[in-house]
Parts: C-alpha cells; sequence; structure tokens
C-alpha cells in the first residue's frame, strides 16, 4: 500500500479489521483506528488534499450530508476500514464554554460545570426533562450506513456513556455529595440515562453496515477511577454490560475508549461486561506496550500514540513512535495503530499524517 496520502485507491476491509482484532486472521496488517477526527485537522485534508469543498455539520439535512459526504472521503481515502461517527441525545447539562483556542478553530470548547448540576434533588429528577429517543434525527448515521464504500464499515455509538452523563447531569461535586447523602437518587438517574441510551442502541444496532460499537465512558483521572471500583460497579458498568451484550446478540463487537486509570476495573470490563477491546492511553498512566502485555491475549487494544507526542514532537519523532508501536504492539497482534485518545484540533496536521504514513509504509512491508 502506498505511503502517499491521500490514497488513490483504497482497499479497505472492515471484515479483516474486526478479525484482525478478534487475533482470528493471519494477516500481520496493523489498521488504522481513531476515535475522532477534529473537523480542524480534517478540514484541510479535505479541501487540500482531497480537492473537496468543506462544509459544516449542521441542522440542515442538506449540510449535514454534504459533510459526511466529506467525512466518508477522509476515513477512506486515509486508509481507514471504517468509519467511526457519534451524535448525543440532547441531555440538558450545564457547560462552561469558551472559545476553542487552536488557530484556525471556530469552534467551542465546553466543560462540565463541576460544582452544580441540573439535578442536585428528588424535585429536579422529577422536573427534569429526559430526552426522548423517539424525537432524535438517525438521519446522520443512516447515511451513512448507505454511503460507504465498498469493504468499508460503521463503527458508531452514542455520545457520551453512562457515568460522563451522570456526571455532567449532576455535577462531580453533586454526585459525590449524593452518593453518600442520597444514593437512591444517583440510581435513579444513572437508571434513567442508561434506560435512554439502550433504546437508542435498540435504534442505532438495525444499521445493515455497522461492524462494531464503540463509545466513549471517561470513567478515570491520572491515578484512580473517578469514583470508586464498587461505585461503578453498581451504577455504570451494568450498563455497559447490557450494551455490550446488545451488540454480541447482534454478532458484533463491543470496543470501550475510557480515558484516565481505569485498572482497577479492567477485570470487570473485559470479564463482566465483556468488551472486546479498550482504547485510550496515556504513557503517564500505563503506556500501551505495558497495558497489552498484561490484558493483550484476552482483548484488542486500540491506538496508544501519546497526544503529547502527536501534539509536541516533530512528524519525524511522531513517525519513530509510531514505528515502534507497529512492530512492538502490531507484533503481538489483536493491535490497531491510532492516537492514545483522538485527533484534537491542537493536533498539528502534519504530525497526523506522520502517524498514518508510518502505518502504511508498514503495511506495505507486510506484503
Amino acid at each position: 500500500m502506498s505511503d502517499i496520502l491521500p490514497l488513490e485507491h483504497p482497499k479497505p476491509n472492515a471484515g479483516e479489521f474486526l478479525n484482525i482484532l478478534a487475533g482470528a486472521s493471519p494477516s500481520r496488517r496493523v489498521p488504522l483506528i481513531e476515535y475522532i477526527v477534529d473537523d480542524v485537522v480534517m478540514r484541510p485534508v479535505v479541501q487540500n488534499l482531497l480537492g473537496r469543498s468543506w462544509s459544516e455539520f449542521g441542522p440542515d439535512r442538506k449540510a449535514q450530508e454534504l459533510y459526511l459526504d466529506n467525512l466518508i472521503a477522509f476515513w477512506h481515502r486515509m486508509g481507514y476500514d471504517i468509519v467511526r461517527f457519534e451524535l448525543s441525545l440532547p441531555f440538558s447539562e450545564r457547560m462552561r464554554v469558551v472559545p476553542d483556542a487552536t488557530p484556525g478553530s471556530s469552534k467551542e470548547r465546553s466543560w462540565p460545570d463541576e460544582h452544580r448540576g441540573t439535578i442536585t434533588s428528588w424535585a429536579e429528577f422529577e422536573a427534569y426533562r429526559w430526552p426522548e429517543v423517539k424525537e432524535f434525527d438517525f438521519h446522520p448515521f443512516e447515511y451513512l450506513n448507505d454511503n460507504l464504500p465498498d469493504g468499508m464499515g460503521l463503527i458508531s455509538c452514542h455520545g457520551g456513556g453512562v457515568y460522563e452523563h451522570l456526571s455532567w447531569i449532576m455535577s462531580f461535586e453533586g454526585l459525590c455529595t449524593a452518593l453518600y447523602e442520597d444514593p437512591d437518587l444517583v440510581g435513579a438517574v444513572a437508571d434513567s440515562i442508561g434506560e435512554i441510551q439502550q433504546e437508542f442502541y435498540r435504534n442505532l444496532l438495525d444499521l445493515s453496515n455497522l461492524v462494531a460499537v464503540f463509545p466513549g465512558d471517561d470513567m478515570g483521572y491520572r491515578t484512580s477511577t473517578m469514583i470508586s471500583p464498587d461505585l461503578l460497579r453498581r451504577y455504570v458498568l451494568p450498563w455497559h454490560k447490557r450494551f455490550a451484550a446488545m451488540a454480541h446478540n447482534r454478532g458484533l463487537p463491543y470496543y470501550l475508549h475510557s480515558c484516565g486509570n481505569v485498572l482497577g476495573i479492567m477485570e470487570d470490563l473485559i470479564g463482566e461486561v465483556g468488551i472486546d477491546g479498550k482504547h485510550s492511553f496515556e504513557d503517564a498512566i500505563v503506556p500501551v506496550q505495558e497495558f497489552q502485555s498484561t490484558y493483550g491475549k484476552r482483548i484488542a487494544v486500540l491506538g496508544g500514540l501519546d497526544i503529547n507526542i502527536l501534539s509536541a514532537a516533530s512528524p519525524e519523532e511522531v513517525a519513530t513512535r509510531t514505528r515502534f508501536l507497529l512492530q512492538k504492539c502490531g507484533g503481538e497482534g489483536r493491535y490497531a495503530i491510532g492516537s492514545g485518545n483522538s485527533i484534537p484540533s491542537y493536533i498539528p496536521v502534519a504530525n497526523y499524517l506522520a502517524m498514518v504514513r508510518e502505518a502504511h509504509r508498514h503495511a506495505s512491508e507486510q506484503i
């Protein structure tokens, strides 16, 4: 496969992608994986390398379809076997919003208000307007499903997991207080979120070209899980177990992106929840190659090129680190190369391309 990007004649193979990650393929190819590629990084590739007109994703269906056409073209011509896409139901959550400081970005960045949530009492719980799945427009998912190039698969999910929305709706401080003072309220909020997301997945799993469910639910920080493993086992992990079972019942893998140190629940995620792959790694917590040596025989290991390297190193240094992971983790199997988290707006385009280009060079050497 050529290392010149964009690829002129990509040959995506979602079936082989899944088999490699399941350890069921003799192929020595290391596929590409990514959780999110920010529009600020994707746009210059679409415009300058693909020669396409850019369109922002918005409420207008025509604008959505133009954006989604570019999304498909980007993932296809960069050499991915899949397109990953997510949207979230409109949960009412208190957010702090500021302009994205990345040069060239017209977007905003938002952070949950950690001090005051929208639900802090039973009265607020009763008054809260929960989003209804029947009112959600699945057209973007359906459009992607119906317009993929031959050989490509769709990987999708609900934007934000049960823990994330729980801590955003209640706020982190409010959640911690309620876990002590009113655990039944925490359970009611968590179960309401889980039931809504379960209905969301019932719709998503009807898509004919969906090849995996790959949600994100950031449950950790640098040294531990955000709340205790026992509390996650009580309020959050049972819902992931249900979602994983729904995917497995359709013959689809359930990969999980979860930031931070979640080693305290890894055995639960593998043995009880039934995840098929883990994404999101940070060298300061556990380098991906060390994680793979412990868990790589049981689940797929996804990504792992540290964001600090992708954002601050030179393209040559990015390529060197990519090559190391391709040889080290790729040599063990059940591995896909990509970032340790995602490709946010502040990643230099040249560094992103250096990682992808090195993956294609390695693939060409395996033929």
